[in-house]
């Protein structure tokens, strides 16, 4: 690997990303076996670090790490010297005399997962920092896809919903391009980054345009615990013009492929119909959540072959 940690897919490589994705995928038949275990990480310590509530990706990341015979710590800063004044810094560093490999990380500060290498010389992996990004979710997304598809490059996908607060939205973007997808996000013109084209992204305000252009869309849930109060008139509103419903898919008459990183808002976002229906791949990202993280862990850790 080119890099050490997994901080975000802004500045990883082309041949990283597609090395992750790729060796997931030999992870993913790791899952189908009888015995879903191998040796790879025997001996390696690993701490989950959690300063900020997650229930998917924590439960992914530790049986990820399980899954490759890792020892394994879960930190809670709900019950940590933290609630009792003690600094970022002096937490890792306590933690990292103890001989830890590897530190996965939730914070809910942006720039976080980077300030920690300053601190340690153990592999960092950010499981999401603010709304910065979340790039084994990405990572998971465009496994999906490509599991799906049988490609990503040229691939036309759609990401709906709250663009601005949404680090899903930031690594999709990074790592879709990179590997040569074309991207359009899609919702109220306040929840997009004026600078977003920047990224070589498109923007869309109508989403049944959207879903005319698209081959897959990524179903972003509306952040209301980051944006405060009043960002949006209404949930109905809302779904009125960016929910999509069975009803708007169907006004379409395309098999379109609809995914969504969770949790889900059901009747917010999506309908449950669509979020349950064959077009969905929803539970296929769970799963291939488990075996990217396998193949993160695995690539920035492991000094065995993989058996």
């Amino acid at each position: 690997m080119e890099s050490k940690h997994l901080i975000g897919l802004e500045n990883i490589s082309k041949n990283d990303i597609d090395e992750f994705i790729e060796t997931g995928f030999l992870f993913r038949e790791v899952l189908d076996r009888p015995i879903k275990r191998v040796p790879s990480l025997t001996g390696k310590n690993i701490v989950n670090l959690f300063f900020e509530n997650s229930t998917r990706t924590k439960i992914s990341f530790e049986l990820a790490e399980k899954r490759l015979s890792a020892d394994i710590i879960n930190f809670s800063s709900s019950s940590s010297s933290v609630k009792k004044g003690e600094s970022l810094k002096d937490t890792i560093q306590n933690i990292h005399a103890m001989k830890i490999d590897c530190v996965v990380m939730r914070h809910p500060i942006p720039g976080s997962s980077i300030q920690l290498t300053n601190y340690v010389d153990s592999v960092i992996v950010n499981a999401g920092d603010g709304t910065h990004e979340h790039p084994t979710q990405a990572l998971l997304d465009m496994m999906s896809l490509k599991e799906h598809f049988g490609k990503i490059k040229d691939l036309k996908i759609g990401i709906i919903g709250d663009i601005l607060h949404s680090r899903v939205a930031l690594s999709n973007i990074f790592g879709l391009v990179k590997l040569g997808a074309k991207v359009k996000v899609c919702g109220p013109p306040h929840l997009i980054q004026k600078d977003i084209k920047d990224l070589n992204v498109e923007v869309e305000y109508d989403v049944d345009n959207l879903i005319d252009w698209a081959d897959a869309i990524n179903v972003l849930r509306i952040q209301r615990e980051r944006m405060g109060v009043g960002i949006i008139p209404s949930v109905r509103e809302y779904r009125r013009f960016f929910g999509i419903t069975s009803q708007r898919l169907a006004n379409h008459k395309k098999n379109i492929v609809v995914m969504h990183p969770g949790p889900i808002n059901r009747g917010v976002e999506i309908d449950s119909s669509v979020a349950d229906s064959d077009q969905a791949i929803i539970l296929d990202q769970v799963l291939n959540g488990v075996a990217v993280r396998m193949s993160v862990l695995y690539l920035l850790l492991g000094n065995n072959d993989l058996k």
